[in-house]
Order: structure tokens, then sequence, then C-alpha cells
């Protein structure tokens, strides 16, 4: 399957490259920060998107030498690889942080704002410190430290990459969690993403208490009698 290449071994201190026209620009800027002795950081989201529960962002630092076979975009990976993938990332890294902003905490701001501000957080939670984010995308968070956007930076960069594997694996175990809470609307299936099954959960029992009022598909149901008191 293109972009999954689980045999794949490689140093993580290089970008894959991917044949995106951005991919030259980037190993070239890689090449030039690690020639400098910089310790960069990859950073990315999980559930940006989703219709409930928090956005999550990581940070990770990688050691040069480290190898994660399978690495890449999580969003191309099984669940167990991702899985797997997270503890290795856990093992090998010089440093990784995880930081979540709820879902109230969205709504009284918006998403990218949340985003960029759980982004921060989670390079903060970081010993030691990076003197270089990396950071997937093209908007960038209020650091300390140089960083830069790269689009399709979960695909180039392999701490990006590492980064993307343990956001999506912590946010999918806090929704498995919240599935247990509130059983009705499938969370463990999809995570609070707007799947047909989900809006029509929605739409039959209104929004529980993590859902992400002021987005598309749950305002509208705002003002539905919900089931919260019985899933107590």
């Amino acid at each position: 399957m293109a972009g999954r290449r689980g045999t794949d071994r490689f140093a993580v201190g290089t970008p894959r490259t991917t044949g995106a026209p951005a991919a030259a620009h980037v190993l070239a800027f890689w090449d030039s920060a690690t020639a400098a002795g910089k310790r960069p950081a990859g950073v990315d989201e999980a559930g940006r998107g989703s219709l409930a529960g928090p956005v999550v962002a990581a940070a990770v630092i990688l050691p040069p030498d480290a190898e994660l076979p399978g690495l890449t975009d999580s969003k191309l990976l099984r669940p167990a690889t991702r899985v797997r993938l997270a503890k290795a990332i856990r093992a090998s890294a010089v440093a990784y942080a995880v930081a979540a902003v709820e879902a109230s905490e969205i709504d009284a701001t918006d998403i990218l704002r949340a985003t960029l501000r759980a982004m921060t957080m989670a390079v903060s939670g970081l010993t030691p410190q990076p003197d270089l984010v990396l950071v997937d995308g093209n908007v960038l968070p209020a650091l300390p430290v140089p960083a830069r956007a790269i689009v399709r930076g979960d695909r180039l960069v392999p701490a990006i990459s590492a980064a993307s594997v343990l956001a999506k694996v912590t946010r999918d175990s806090i929704m498995d969690g919240w599935a247990v809470r509130f059983p009705a609307y499938g969370f463990a299936q999809h995570k609070g993403y707007g799947t047909v099954a989900h809006l029509a959960r929605i739409a039959e029992h209104g929004p529980c208490t993590i859902h992400r009022r002021s987005f598309a598909g749950v305002r509208e149901h705002v003002g539905t009698p919900d089931i919260q008191g019985s899933l107590w």
C-alpha cells in the first residue's frame, strides 16, 4: 500500500523521502540543522476534526541512531501497529511529552487556538528542551525556540511521525475510556469523529459532556434533552 512501509528500517535522524515536492527542501533543511548539532523535536496533533473529546498534541525528540520499523504518519497505520510503535518510541526517545486540551476549552476559543495551545504545552513538557521544533502543518504555536512548520511533515520527518503516533495512541485511549462512561455514543469505534453512526447517536440522545458544542453536527442538537444522567 502506498505510504505504508511496514518492513522499512531507517535511521530516524534522517527524514524519509516520499516523492512529495517538499521532500528535497525538507531534507536540505534537516541536514543543515543536524550538521549544526541541533536537537530537533517533532510535534503533531490528533483529534482536531473530531466532534468530541480533547485535541491531543505530542512532542518527541529522537536520537539520530534510533530505528523504528514502519514509522510513518499515524493515519496510515493499523491500530495494533500504532500501539507497538508507541511503546518503541517511548523506549527509545531522548524525550517525549503529550498534552491535551479539552472540549470545553475548544468551544471557548476555537479548534486552531486549542490545537496550538496543546502543542505549546507538549513542547514545554520536554526534558531536555529542544533547540529546534518541527511542526506538522502550516501554522506554528508560540514557542521559545526556533520552529518550522512542514506540510506533510508526519510523512517526511520521523520525529514528527513519532509525535503523530503518540498523540493518536494517547487520544484513542482517552476516547476508549469515555466509551465506558458514555456507551450510547460508540466512542470506542469512531473516537469521536463524525461518522454516520455517531451523528445518528447525537441526534437521538443529544450531546454529552465531552461533545464540542460549537461544531457542526453537534451544535444543532445542543437543546436536545440528553441522557447524561443515566450514563454516570
